[in-house]
């Protein structure tokens, strides 16, 4: 196949620019800057002439790869309250080039990566503006865990090894305002559920989760705020507050505990004093 790309430096060009965005609960959509919608590979990508990238940058470095997204607000297909409601958080995207008049005869990759920080502009008529992280920036996370007090292993997870089957629950929301939810009675202690998760099951968000941190007054505190109409259904999962008495404890599971809890942390010198 012919380098799309270097057909730009023609005086008249047939490429179209395309983005395909696969959000992590499976949901593929695609968008192009022709003024008619493409067929490429199966999927239908929507004229949205309004989006447009920042310079696309491609280094063989390791430096972290990153560009910017704008584009306008569609209740057809990216809406503000799934922006808002998180479904977009790390979703995939291609950005591509393709010959409008042949489609599916081959495409020029232009840079590829995950969704980050998302941002809604205000007014009726404000569009979003979203960052694109390549590859590299996968270089960032820490590939070596070091000594903590606190398990490394998540609730449930092949190193945890507890069965969390039997730690779900179906519960009612009865009043929702910020970061706050509360839930009818019946889902068992409140305070089983502080690092747990929580995930909607029915209405305009079914699908969304979040994160409980805590518990307050009986209500689930959420990592972030969610906006929720009494009577929705929820699945909360228990979770752990990663402590060895409470792995032992309330678990049982003392033998896979993955973390240290008798290794002594930096303040071991102002525990004796004459120093």
């Amino acid at each position: 196949m012919a380098d799309l790309g270097a057909r730009l430096a023609d005086d008249l060009t047939m490429l179209a620019l395309c983005w395909r965005i696969v959000r992590r609960d499976g949901v593929a959509l695609g968008f192009t800057t022709h003024d008619r919608p493409l067929l490429i590979g199966g999927l239908r990508h929507d004229s949205a002439p309004g989006m447009a990238p920042s310079a696309v940058v491609r280094s063989d470095g390791i430096d972290i790869d990153t560009m910017d997204v704008a584009g306008a607000l569609s209740a057809q297909a990216i809406t503000a309250a799934d922006l808002d409601a998180g479904r977009y958080d790390g979703a995939a995207v291609t950005l591509f080039l393709v010959d409008w008049r042949v489609p599916n005869a081959g495409t020029q990759e232009l840079a590829t990566g995950t969704l980050g920080n998302v941002e809604i502009g205000l007014g009726p008529d404000a569009g979003f503006t979203a960052s694109l992280r390549g590859p590299t920036a996968a270089l960032l996370a820490t590939a070596v865990e070091s000594y903590s007090p606190e398990c490394r292993a998540e609730l449930g997870d092949k190193r945890c090894r507890v069965d969390v089957r039997g730690r779900r629950q179906r519960a009612v929301v009865l009043w929702a305002v910020g970061d706050r939810v509360s839930v009818a009675a019946g889902a068992g202690d409140s305070a089983d559920y502080a690092e747990g998760r929580m995930r909607v099951m029915t209405g305009a968000l079914a699908g969304v989760e979040r994160r409980i941190i805590g518990v307050a007054d009986e209500a689930l505190v959420l990592d972030d705020a969610l906006s929720l109409p009494a009577g929705t259904m929820l699945e909360l999962v228990q979770g752990c507050d990663k402590r060895f008495a409470t792995c032992a404890g309330r678990f049982g599971n003392a033998e896979n505990f993955r973390g240290e809890p008798h290794v002594p942390g930096g303040d071991v010198l102002t525990r004796f004093g004459g120093f």
